[in-house]
């Protein structure tokens, strides 16, 4: 296995807002926004809990303080996942 050098943050998710209608996320250069309506256990959340996300494998998010896992595949393509989450 192949290690990347140290200091290099080349994998990355960020919280860049959040409003009353969703949250902002800034993932490997790209902004996404996810909506109450169709993520609702972010509503109720804390600001802590939703932003304590990682980018894992470069292609999953993860919020441990939440127990919740997003394919990053499903942020770039909503129109491939017509349900809501529960």
């Amino acid at each position: 296995m192949i290690s990347q050098k140290p200091g290099k943050n080349i994998l990355a998710a960020e919280v860049t807002n959040i409003s009353v209608n969703g949250i902002w996320m800034l993932i490997k250069d790209v902004e996404y926004f996810l909506p109450f309506n169709k993520f609702p256990w972010f509503q109720d959340a804390s600001v802590a809990a939703i932003q304590a996300v990682k980018l894992v494998h470069g292609h999953f998010l993860r919020w441990d303080l939440l127990d919740v896992d997003l394919e990053l595949e499903s942020l770039e393509h909503l129109e491939r996942y017509p349900l809501i989450y529960r």
